[in-house]
């Protein structure tokens, strides 16, 4: 079946369909990530977001249910050069393309992802439309034009839990199953210690964050996105934590102050993501949209305190405006491709967060140390 994908800045790509047939709405994205590309179909930060995959063939070592980051694909819809036919890997319960069919998600392969690439760092991120059959792309790039912003949308409330729930537990609210996957890394417990009790919000969790928190010695009671401040602490967490998330993080006045109460209760915190910009916000920092984001497995960032380099996983288009983060917070990370904060620490309370994802999932693991550091500011706290 035919497919077309149109820009709104007029331009459109002939393809074929290569997931479910419709037509699906967002904003047109890209990620250099070579793998990892069912992390990427399911990671919530994705949503009402259309991923252009930069690597050339994206699907030939299939599906796998251990490699889901959330209750299912999270993506508005899907565009690569090529997508294998095959599944190619003993894990493998399927290809790519059933698993975008029947997931519901419209994709389109065949089209020059290495021209739509450039033009999308040249212009920016840009509101896009995919249509597959007959279609007329004229009428596609005026559907574009319509498609809502993502400055000024709230879109955690789409990807947030219903209710509390407990990880590891077997389950959650939205059904997601509890699975770890093969390889997950228990921390074994040691003569005398205890399992420290996260309260986790829920702005559009990935699994593996859950994971690695489970692996360093941590039990999750995860909260949905407006949870008030107060039910948080009222668990008597030793740490709090702040998900990753979709969209723009400035209309979110809930997040913010329920982040600022925490922050003013002393308790240990950890940001990731939007969990960044959140806790940025509650600092005393401002937000500003990216031209075209940094999404990929690939990005380097330095320790500005060690000059230490490590090589991250990213998926954001927005970040924390310099000139805007107030004395009592320093900077702790920086972007090695264009000079952005990628993390923060205040400097009189134990609160820290970055920008990239050391949870991975796809991607290196050579941040996993953030959560030991997490560890280590509850500790000093029950101490």
């Amino acid at each position: 079946m035919n497919a077309v994908l149109a820009l709104e800045n007029g331009s459109w790509y002939r393809g074929a369909a290569a997931g479910a047939s419709g037509v699906a709405r967002g904003e047109v994205v890209f990620n250099t990530s070579m793998t990892g590309y069912q992390e990427v179909l399911t990671d919530p930060s994705y949503a009402r977001q259309i991923v252009t995959m930069t690597c050339p063939e994206i699907g030939n070592y299939g599906v796998t249910v251990e490699d889901v980051e959330s209750r299912g694909p999270q993506v508005a819809g899907f565009v690569v050069r090529e997508a294998s036919p095959i599944a190619s890997n003993w894990r493998s319960t399927g290809t790519l393309r059933d698993y975008l069919a029947d997931n519901g998600v419209v994709a389109i392969a065949g089209i020059d992802t290495r021209a739509l690439t450039r033009e999308l760092r040249t212009a920016g991120a840009m509101r896009g439309v995919i249509a597959t059959g007959d279609v007329d792309p004229d009428e596609l790039v005026g559907q574009a034009r319509e498609v809502a912003p993502m400055e000024g949308s709230d879109l955690v409330q789409a990807v947030t839990c219903a209710e509390p729930f407990d990880w590891p537990s077997g389950g959650d609210a939205d059904g997601a199953d509890g699975l770890e996957p093969a390889g997950f890394r228990r921390a074994p417990a040691r003569p005398g210690d205890r399992r420290f009790r996260i309260a986790a919000y829920d702005f559009g969790l990935k699994r593996n964050i859950l994971r690695r928190l489970a692996a360093h010695g941590c039990d999750v009671r995860v909260f949905p996105a407006a949870t008030p401040a107060s039910e948080l602490l009222a668990v008597e967490p030793d740490g709090v934590f702040l998900s990753n998330g979709p969209g723009d993080p400035a209309p979110l006045d809930y997040a913010v102050a329920n982040a600022r109460r925490v922050i003013e209760a002393d308790m240990p915190v950890f940001g990731i993501c939007l969990g960044h910009q959140v806790l940025s916000l509650a600092m005393g920092a401002t937000t500003y949209k990216l031209k075209f984001g940094h999404r990929g497995a690939n990005h380097p960032v330095k320790q500005v305190s060690t000059g230490q380099v490590e090589i991250t996983s990213q998926n954001h288009g927005f970040a924390v405006e310099p000139e805007s983060v107030p004395d009592d917070v320093e900077v702790t990370h920086l972007n090695l491709y264009d000079g952005t904060i990628e993390g923060l620490r205040h400097r009189r309370q134990p609160v820290f967060c970055v920008q990239y994802h050391p949870e991975a999932s796809p991607g290196p693991h050579d941040a996993d140390y953030l959560f030991s550091r997490f560890l280590e500011e509850m500790a000093r706290r029950a101490a």
